[in-house]
Parts: structure tokens; C-alpha cells; sequence
């Protein structure tokens, strides 16, 4: 499946309605602990693209970020990650939080 680029409510919109789940990243481009948590966001794509996962960056999609975060009620940070499933948000972290190791346990369930 691979990473794909979000940067409106109407595209989320259409991929929370169309994805029983998915993975969001939520990522600074002026960062360097949003470059760390990219890179293992990335490390964790390659391993598993049968998972859905897309991406957003924080100063150009400011909107739909704040858009996320209104709508599940979970406080914008960045970097963040979110998971999705049947419209909900059912797991998040930040910063450092984010690992290759902290991906799979949460979204590559046995």
C-alpha cells in the first residue's frame, strides 16, 4: 500500500470512509525529532506496505491537522502518529515515541 501525502479534510474524509484502518503520521518538516520519527515511520512502511498508512506535514496541511485533531479529540502534537479504525482513533503517541518497534506492537496486531 505504501505512504500517501493527505493535505485536506475531504481527502481524510474520503480515506476514513473508504479504510476500515489505517495508520496516520503527522510530521514537521523544521523538526529533528519529527525527521527521527519519520524515518522510523518509514523503516516500518517498507517493512509492512500491506499495512494503509498516510502522512500529513504539519505546515502545509495546518488545517486538516487541527481538523484531526478537533474532530477525535486528540491534542495536535507533532510528531504524531494515529491509528484509525472504523472512524475512531484507538492508539497515538509522539515524539520519541515513535519507533519502528512501537509501530508494529500497536499496528501489526497477531
Amino acid at each position: 500500500m505504501g505512504m500517501e501525502k493527505l493535505e485536506t479534510a475531504e481527502q481524510f474524509d474520503k480515506v476514513a470512509k473508504a479504510k476500515k484502518r489505517f495508520l496516520l503520521i503527522k510530521h514537521s518538516l523544521t523538526c529533528p525529532i519529527s525527521k527521527a520519527a519519520f524515518r522510523e515511520y518509514e523503516k516500518f512502511v517498507s517493512d509492512h506496505p500491506e499495512v494503509d498508512t498516510y502522512y500529513l506535514y504539519v505546515q502545509e496541511a495546518r488545517p486538516l491537522s487541527n481538523y484531526i485533531a478537533e474532530t477525535f479529540g486528540v491534542k495536535h502534537e507533532s510528531p504524531q502518529a494515529l491509528l484509525f479504525e472504523n472512524g475512531t482513533a484507538v492508539w497515538h503517541t509522539s515524539h520519541w515515541n515513535i519507533t519502528y518497534d512501537s509501530l508494529k506492537k500497536e499496528v501489526i496486531k497477531a
